[in-house]
């Protein structure tokens, strides 16, 4: 029984597998190939004087016959094409700052491709040739993707033109921040082998649908390594619709700092495990301010769509159009309510403030956290009217196992607004032994939660 098992497992193993071969033959054609040559200037940018290099370069760069030659820089992606009129689909990053850009198909036509827009934030760029009657891709739905599902890449990953790779969706919704802090994308993860060349090239599904742009790898040697990240169909759809009519692309905005809830938090919020999005700070006269969402609150659904972690929110907010109005339901002092959102454009030019009030004189020491007042004018320039400042945390505290540090601003603990001492030691006669609380406080002038255990024993 044992050796019929082992002849009859590679049959079997075969007939689970996947057979590409017909969503090659049909997606091929309208994948393309993107060629981007750059300005010299400003691919080597200026030559430096010869008298103002260090002598070591000097003598490095006359051996070898003067000053160095600048040569053009010329850079591989890959594209899609999404209607038979000529417009591809690739990668920002692809085409940012090229001086000429050409789209090569399968079948070796060359064309002169215009920029139509760009968008860093998604990392999403649309192209027009002209062109009519071309082979054109079908965009899916990514409510429909789940991991573990068999995915497809096709590109050019080092020049080697129309490779073909496959693999499955390993995660779904990986955050991955921009250097400029933005969380705008929700990835879809893959072990796709994806290659410098593959950026911008399509990802599909078993059904020959795409489901993703892919953007970037994850790699520590330039190859990959089985982790690569794609844009998903929904983020492209109201990307491409948008550089298409507009040229540009105008996100959703709410206006609010938000932070992960922790164990400890979720405890002090009365949930029964961490979950949402916690409100650290609400800009001024933003979206989030008109519709009611404080400082404290836990969004935990917004437009009908589960907030499970803060990253979640700008990944709904962002696909919103300025104006659409949304129920947001938050959790607020333990309570679930559910208010209504007038959602705002991510341009918009109101800057986050919080205001509180009053100041006082003394010391007070809290949970390890040893307070005084406030200087009024260094309090002024982070746009606040009240607090108390830590001047030192008690080792061994908890205030030290929350890594609450020296020179945080203490503006609230617990339920109570912290404006000077005497709201400081209020809030500590409320505290409740075996319970976690919540701190608000401004770091580095950025607003934050934290959750402190209270010792069971004695607070003294």
């Amino acid at each position: 029984m044992l050796v019929l098992l082992l002849l009859w497992s590679p049959i079997l193993s075969a007939q689970a597998l996947p057979d590409f071969s017909s969503i090659v033959e049909d997606a091929t054609p309208a994948v393309v190939k993107i060629l981007v040559s750059y300005d010299e200037k400003e691919a080597i940018g200026q030559v430096p004087d010869m008298q103002q290099l260090p002598e070591y370069l000097r003598r490095f760069f006359e051996g070898r016959g003067g000053n160095p030659q600048p040569r053009e820089r010329a850079s591989i992606g890959s594209g899609f094409v999404i209607s038979e009129d000529g417009y591809v689909v690739t990668n920002n990053h692809v085409v940012e700052g090229a001086s000429g850009v050409t789209v090569r198909l399968i079948d070796r036509r060359d064309y002169d491709a215009e920029i139509i827009g760009l968008d860093p934030r998604s990392d999403l760029a649309l192209l027009k040739i002209d062109a009519d009657d071309l082979a054109t891709l079908k965009l899916g739905r990514n409510d429909k993707t789940k991991v573990g599902q068999w995915v497809l890449a096709i590109g050019s990953p080092f020049g080697l033109d129309f490779s073909v790779s496959a693999g499955i969706v390993s995660a779904k919704g990986r955050s991955l921040p921009t250097e400029r802090g933005e969380n705008y994308v929700p990835f879809l993860q893959t072990d796709v082998a994806i290659n410098p060349g593959n950026s911008g090239g399509p990802l599909f599904n078993i059904d020959g649908e795409v489901i993703g742009v892919n953007s970037q790898i994850f790699t520590r040697s330039g190859g990959s390594i089985g982790l690569s990240f794609a844009i998903p169909v929904n983020v492209v759809r109201n990307v491409v619709e948008q550089l298409k009519e507009n040229g540009e692309v105008v996100r959703g905005w709410l206006g609010v700092s938000i932070q992960d809830v922790d164990r400890n938090l979720a405890e002090s919020f009365g949930l029964d495990r961490p979950q949402g999005a916690l409100v650290a700070q609400v800009g001024e006269d933003s979206p989030a301010e008109r519709a009611g969402i404080e400082a404290g609150d836990v969004i935990i659904k917004f437009d009908g769509q589960t907030i499970d972690t803060s990253a979640d929110l700008p990944h709904v907010v962002g696909l919103l159009a300025p104006g659409s109005m949304v129920d947001a339901q938050v959790i607020r002092d333990g309570k679930r309510i559910t208010l209504e959102v007038e959602v705002g454009g991510l341009d918009a030019d109101d800057r986050p403030s919080v205001a509180s009030s009053g100041n006082d004189a003394g010391n007070s020491d809290v949970l390890g956290m040893v307070v005084e007042s406030a200087d009024m004018e260094a309090m002024a320039e982070l746009g606040l009217n009240g607090g108390v400042l830590i001047t030192a945390i008690r080792p061994d505290s908890p205030a030290a196992d929350a890594n609450v540090m020296p020179g945080d601003i203490v503006t609230r603990l617990g339920n109570i607004a912290v404006s000077d001492l005497e709201d400081f030691a209020e809030a500590a006669t409320q505290l409740e032994p075996g319970k976690s609380v919540r701190l608000r406080v401004f770091r580095r002038g950025s607003p934050l939660f934290i959750g402190i255990r209270v010792p069971k024993e004695s607070l003294e």
